[in-house]
């Protein structure tokens, strides 16, 4: 699995997007994200906590009905001791694995924000909420589209063995 976040600016707003490739050899990939809008108010989180992406992954986790391995990218939050702790409270499910710093060519992740960005990128969102709606449209399309989500493991040229 792999994890990434992207956002798109409008107005006086913005949307981060934290979202999950899953791969699992015989089954169809998988895409899950969330949203996190942020209107500029006072006290709004500008951004995901740890708690996100900890309900992330047991989101994800509920969803596939398996154990996840989880490989990290170096954004700060992803290295949050609170998402350390978490993953140790529950190692018989997660496996935690941290990319090499720098190794944006070896996340599968940063395909789909390509595809992403190259969809909207003619899109001029009058407001927040237009944004929203196109971004949620063609994350949709991406995940009714599992040839995508292979491309992007493919382009990374690493493979999924069965242990």
């Amino acid at each position: 699995m792999r994890q990434n976040r992207t956002a798109c600016r409008a107005g006086g707003g913005r949307v981060s997007i934290a979202g999950v490739v899953c791969y699992r050899p015989g089954d169809r990939p998988r895409l899950f994200y969330q949203l996190l809008i942020c209107r500029r108010r006072k006290g709004e989180p500008k951004g995901f906590a740890w708690a996100d992406y900890r309900d992330l992954i047991i989101t994800t986790h509920r969803q596939l009905a398996a154990p996840v391995i989880w490989c990290w990218d170096n954004l700060n939050i992803h290295l949050a001791p609170q998402l350390a702790d978490f993953a140790a409270e529950n190692k018989d499910w997660p496996r935690v694995f941290q990319l090499p710093t720098y190794a944006p060519e070896l996340n599968p992740a940063e395909g789909i924000w390509s595809l992403l960005k190259r969809a909207i990128a003619n899109f001029a969102a009058p407001n927040l909420g237009y944004l929203v709606r196109i971004v949620k449209r063609k994350l949709k399309k991406i995940q009714y589209r599992p040839h995508l989500i292979t491309g992007c493991l493919t382009a990374t040229g690493l493979t999924i063995e069965p242990w």
